[in-house]
């Protein structure tokens, strides 16, 4: 993809990544995300969502912005960051991801596309495990089809629009989606990467590839159906990130 060079001069990007109890990986993470620094403005907001800040006490990098939630909760946390950011394009994370080489050039070109509000990347596992490769594969389809990421595809935004749109919905739980069905009925563009991030495998490992695929459906399914999150995510029985 060609990046025009005085675009990629003028694009500032405000990288928000709500955080709980990940001191022990939080520096690498932040390493990873300071490749992309070259030849853009951009911050790193880390939002500690704990009571003792126990994330933000081990990050090394002064240069990073240490934020703690009033809060506790993903949504809660994305938003209070947003509201400090300073460049006008948000490109919210989990910790526990990594992007692409080249994925703040493909995000700037699609924010810089007139109509295009939000997108994200499409997904890939850590992982050689053939069921999480399929699984990966449904996800992206589904993805395209509907342009509903969710949170661990790393959603990116303009800042001016998702200000108007209210930001993220006060939940513990389901924000991401809740976020993209609201733009969609806005008619808006929801622009999907063909690249792909990579999110961690852990927890699927640990709890069950085919539970995990199955209770995730089943609670996008109830939310569609109208179930409040916070209800849902006593139902998810924890909320990790």
């Amino acid at each position: 993809m060609q990046i025009d060079k005085n675009m990629r001069s003028e694009f500032g990007l405000s990288i928000i990544v709500p955080v709980l109890h990940e001191g022990h990986s939080i520096n690498p993470f932040i390493d990873h995300l300071k490749q992309f620094k070259k030849g853009y403005a951009l911050e790193i907001i880390v939002v500690d969502g704990s009571d003792d800040s126990s994330t933000n006490k081990n990050i090394i990098d002064p240069a990073v912005i240490k934020l703690n939630s009033p809060r506790r909760g993903r949504g809660i946390q994305m938003n209070f960051g947003a509201a400090t950011a300073r460049y006008p394009n948000l490109l919210f994370l989990h910790a526990d991801v990594r992007l692409p080489q080249n994925a703040v050039a493909l995000i700037c070109k699609c924010l810089e596309t007139q109509g295009c509000v939000a997108g994200a990347f499409q997904i890939r596992f850590d992982s050689e495990s053939l069921l999480l490769k399929l699984i990966a594969l449904r996800s992206n389809l589904r993805c395209r089809l509907t342009r509903i990421p969710y949170g661990d595809q790393g959603i990116f935004i303009r800042k001016g629009y998702f200000e108007n749109i209210g930001g993220f919905g006060d939940f513990i739980f389901l924000e991401d989606v809740d976020l993209m069905r609201r733009i969609k009925r806005n008619k808006s563009d929801i622009h999907i990467i063909s690249e792909k991030i990579t999110t961690s495998s852990r927890r699927w490992e640990k709890e069950g590839i085919l539970f995990c695929t199955l209770r995730n459906q089943l609670v996008v399914t109830l939310f569609h159906f109208g179930v409040h999150p916070n209800k849902l995510a006593n139902f998810y029985k924890q909320v990790k990130y």
